[in-house]
């Protein structure tokens, strides 16, 4: 043991260089919370909708999202999105064009994204940090309504997912928008990872529900708080 010991210690790989400066991003990350939760403490109840940057206004994803947006208002609803383009900007236009509370949750990145001209001006947060963006997305939502995306909506997708079934959030309802999209993952999820592989339980298929239908998405929100009226406050205390 001690020869594989002495073997490892010469082979250990080290670090290139680390910056002094890391001690101190706490402070960032905490200034970055305060300003999060001092925002989203004072939103009426509200939903978070994730979907791609890329769509643009015209297509078929961009306007179900502006509908769907528009609909939750009309239930007294917020909005809650990334505060981008695309999808993002389709609900947040959804939300405000029709005088609900319209949300943004903007991320720094190096090639997009500024945030889009549809979220109410008190309501527009710019996060350094993609883990306290998530924090505000699941901590205030309501339901999820997970359009066509990529990469970022996949994440979130199944950030909440696993928050749900390992039960460090309150259960809400989680929604795919776009049978066309998703049906494909979600046979996958079913055929593979629950069949074949018995990776997941057969009662986690029911946390992704999927519809094409903004009238069958409001009503399963409705229906779900119908049976779970306690449910209406945030997912989780820190």
């Amino acid at each position: 043991m001690e020869d594989k010991r002495e073997k490892f210690a010469k082979n250990m790989k080290k670090w290139t260089k680390i910056k002094g400066e890391n001690s101190w991003t706490m402070f960032k990350v905490i200034a970055e919370f305060v300003d999060g939760f001092e925002t989203m403490n004072n939103i009426i109840p509200s939903i978070s909708i994730f979907g791609s940057a890329r769509t643009k206004p015209g297509e078929k994803y961009y306007e179900l999202a502006t509908e769907m947006a528009a609909r939750l208002t009309e239930e007294g609803f917020g909005v809650i999105t990334g505060g981008g383009p695309g999808i993002m900007e389709a609900a947040n236009k959804g939300a405000f064009e029709n005088g609900g509370t319209s949300i943004g949750l903007n991320i720094d990145l190096p090639f997009e994204q500024s945030h889009n001209a549809y979220i109410d001006p008190d309501k527009v947060l710019n996060h350094r940090y993609f883990f306290v963006r998530k924090v505000m997305f699941v901590k205030y939502a309501q339901a999820f309504i997970v359009m066509p995306g990529g990469f970022g909506t996949l994440d979130e997708l199944f950030e909440v997912l696993t928050l749900m079934q390992t039960k460090k959030i309150t259960p809400v309802p989680v929604i795919l928008m776009g049978t066309e999209f998703w049906g494909g993952m979600r046979e996958w999820i079913q055929n593979t990872m629950l069949e074949s592989h018995s990776t997941i339980s057969a009662k986690d298929m029911d946390l992704i529900p999927m519809s094409d239908d903004p009238d069958e998405v409001i009503n399963y929100i409705k229906n779900w708080y119908t049976d779970h009226p306690e449910n209406l406050e945030p997912n989780y205390n820190l």
